[in-house]
């Protein structure tokens, strides 16, 4: 811990704080109050992760899928259109699109096999998003004092 008591969190210069938890608990909601505030920089997992470790796969399956349809794959095979993800703090819901259900393709579902293949890509983009908390800490301190 970095502080021993209440004390010492109300006494410090500068306050850190990481919020853990399940998906839907509120911290981007809670993110976002400390950040309207004015004096906290906001450090976002998923969001890392999104945009970082899994967009190019976010966007390839977006891609997949306009393949399907002609009118947008013959677009797409001439350059003519761009597909991407625009992922924010407030939106990822491209991350959990594409992680998407297991379940019967037919009912929008993914095989098994896919659904862990994807869930394996997640959970190592978050390895590496945890282990650049740091290098954000340091980098908005000596940005944004």
């Amino acid at each position: 811990m970095l502080y021993s008591s209440a004390q010492d969190w109300r006494d410090a210069p500068r306050r850190k704080v990481l919020v853990f938890g399940m998906s839907g608990l509120g911290k981007t909601h809670l993110s976002g109050l400390l950040r309207a505030s004015g004096d906290w920089f906001h450090y976002s997992i998923d969001y890392r992760i999104g945009t970082r470790y899994l967009g190019e796969l976010i966007a390839d399956n977006a891609k997949a899928e306009a393949m399907k349809v002609p009118f947008l794959r013959d677009l797409l095979l001439s350059d003519s259109i761009y597909i991407g993800s625009n992922i924010t703090f407030e939106n990822l819901s491209p991350v959990a699109t594409w992680l998407g259900k297991p379940g019967n393709p037919e009912k929008g579902g993914l095989p098994m096999a896919e659904y862990q293949r994807r869930q394996e890509a997640f959970r190592q983009g978050e390895i590496a998003a945890l282990r650049d908390t740091g290098h954000f800490a340091e980098r908005a301190q000596r940005l944004y004092g």
